[in-house]
């Protein structure tokens, strides 16, 4: 007995000591189904927190408050989608009751045409929706939020301008996370037969890749392109470190949107540039050993300043679905390291207990770290890219 007792305790010391993540050494699968246990009932209390205030959706948890926003804000589809993944994957009634309330606090912003955002705030949330209920009602709000996103294009830049601010500055600002509402354009021009969409998406995904991404396939935050001349006259950062550094966060979005832009259009050049970012942060000396990025890979303040978890979630849930489009080695790198991010977010390092971090699922993300905002903070674009990469997971190994 007294040996048994000592190899328990010894056991359970060297698990304590160990630097990897205890869900490092369990089966993948059950990890997912844990995790998906979890999320629902963290989703449930956050859901049942908001229900009574009118209009209202979770930004984050700051200094022990909540902290909420109508649907102006560019997240405001975030936590509808985390609703509607965890519908997808657990038929919860009271989850699909939730992700119909929540979405349709943000439908109003089918009518925003002040901002790039329209794709986040709507296809992720109505998107998922018609994804899967087949809800027609839905149709109608993507596709009028499609037509608002494209009046932000201009033919003679070929772009979607992103910010109208700061024009003392920038004439006209396209940002490397804009990349992500292509989708909603791309939806459009299949649902409707409008080509117009479909031109648009294209032409801001092709001029992205020859201006935004340098020889090393690392991305500028902000571009902005004369007016006359339709060329960049500035490339910049706004949240990053330097405008030259690759703020990781910005680097997931542009992996993302490459990967789903080869799948919706079969372009190869889409593929070779989501394969190109993909080896550029994994192969990346600064990228930490379990897969989770620092705010920006260049900060000289590296291993000493904050993560970013959203950067994590981001970047797994677009490695499970690129692993599927390559072969052999690069294959198994790409859902290697999409599993290991996926393990170390489940993790107790990274996943919040049962009804903390004001009923966010993950912890550690950070919003804008040169503008002192939501620095190692709960976000919900880091809870819906990280179901979603468990989603993508899941079926992965239903299919193995």
């Amino acid at each position: 007995m007294k040996k048994i007792l000592s190899y328990t305790l010894s056991l359970i010391l060297l698990m304590a000591c160990s630097s990897k993540p205890v869900t490092a050494n369990r089966p993948m699968p059950e990890v997912i189904d844990s995790a998906f246990a979890f999320a629902q009932r963290q989703a449930l209390l956050m859901a049942q927190k908001y229900e009574g205030q009118e209009g209202r959706l979770p930004r984050s948890f700051v200094d022990g408050k909540d902290k909420s926003s109508d649907s102006r804000w560019w997240c405001s589809g975030f936590f509808p989608g985390t609703l509607w993944y965890l519908y997808e994957n657990g038929k919860d009634e009271q989850i699909l009751k939730y992700a119909q309330l929540y979405t349709d606090r943000v439908e109003r912003e089918k009518y925003t045409t002040n901002n790039h955002d329209v794709g986040f705030m709507l296809y992720c949330s109505f998107g998922n929706g018609l994804r899967l209920t087949g809800e027609e009602r839905y149709e109608e709000v993507l596709l009028t939020g499609a037509k608002s996103l494209a009046t932000r294009y201009k033919e003679n830049i070929g772009l979607i301008r992103s910010w109208d601010h700061n024009k003392e500055n920038w004439q006209y600002p396209v940002i490397i996370d804009n990349i992500m509402n292509l989708e909603l354009l791309l939806w459009a021009a299949a649902y409707s037969g409008d080509s117009t969409f479909y031109k648009m998406a294209i032409s801001h995904a092709d001029k992205t890749i020859e201006h935004h991404f340098r020889p090393d396939f690392s991305s500028f935050h902000v571009v902005s392109y004369d007016t006359v001349t339709a060329l960049p006259h500035k490339k910049q950062t706004h949240q990053g470190y330097a405008d030259s550094s690759a703020w990781s966060r910005g680097q997931a979005w542009g992996l993302y949107g490459y990967t789903y832009l080869y799948r919706l259009t079969k372009e190869e050049r889409y593929l070779q540039q989501a394969v190109n970012i993909a080896e550029f942060l994994i192969n990346h000396p600064n990228m930490p050993a379990d897969g989770i990025p620092y705010w920006d890979f260049d900060t000289p303040e590296i291993p000493d300043t904050p993560r970013d978890a959203s950067a994590g979630c981001i970047m797994a849930a677009a490695l499970t679905e690129l692993c599927g489009f390559v072969d052999g080695e690069r294959a198994d790198k790409f859902l290697n390291m999409a599993i290991k991010q996926v393990k170390t977010l489940a993790s107790e390092e990274y996943t919040a207990k049962q009804g903390e971090n004001g009923c966010f699922i993950l912890k550690h993300s950070t919003g804008a770290f040169p503008l002192n905002s939501e620095i190692d903070v709960p976000l919900p674009y880091a809870d819906y890219y990280y179901l979603e990469a468990l989603s993508r997971l899941k079926r992965i190994y239903k299919e193995k």
